[in-house]
């Protein structure tokens, strides 16, 4: 059985001066991405590997979910940025075997439209949402549409 996290980053600066790509998360972002991790503890949702966008606001929020999830192990993948629903798809399918439970921080609207293709289920995924998905099979490669099912969904309120 897998096991995959999806959070959407949380809420970032808007109109500063940076590139897209070095937008900061806000203070309250940065609450909502604690109380969040607290919210996965809570339930005894920990992922084994935390893979997020490298852009400034997801990598932020990543570790943040690292740190309260007590899971030291996250990595980055550039095609995570940007990422549409056919790339994320990619990114699942070539997880390591070995690993059963995976975080994917990202962005929207791929977040949205992985979680809907893979659960069948529509969720609007707004900043810092987060989206447990298990699958009845033991290869991240086989997973495709509609095989998923929506264990656990929060978001902040």
């Amino acid at each position: 059985m897998k096991r995959l996290l999806l959070i959407r980053h949380a809420k970032a600066e808007q109109g500063s001066n940076s590139a897209d790509f070095d937008r900061p998360l806000t203070q309250s972002g940065m609450q909502d991405a604690a109380v969040m991790a607290q919210r996965l503890v809570a339930k005894g949702y920990k992922p084994e590997l935390i893979i997020s966008s490298p852009a400034l606001r997801t990598h932020t929020t990543a570790n943040i979910f690292s740190e309260h999830l007590l899971s030291h192990e996250v990595e980055t993948d550039i095609k995570i940025y940007d990422a549409s629903e056919n790339t994320l798809l990619h990114i699942i399918n070539n997880l390591p075997d070995d690993r059963d439970f995976i975080a994917i921080v990202g962005h929207n609207p791929g977040i949205s439209q992985i979680l809907y293709y893979l659960t069948g289920k529509i969720k609007d995924v707004p900043t810092c949402a987060i989206a447990v998905i298990e699958f009845d099979e033991d290869d991240w490669k086989t997973l495709s549409m509609e095989m998923g099912d929506l264990i656990y969904y929060d978001e902040v309120k």
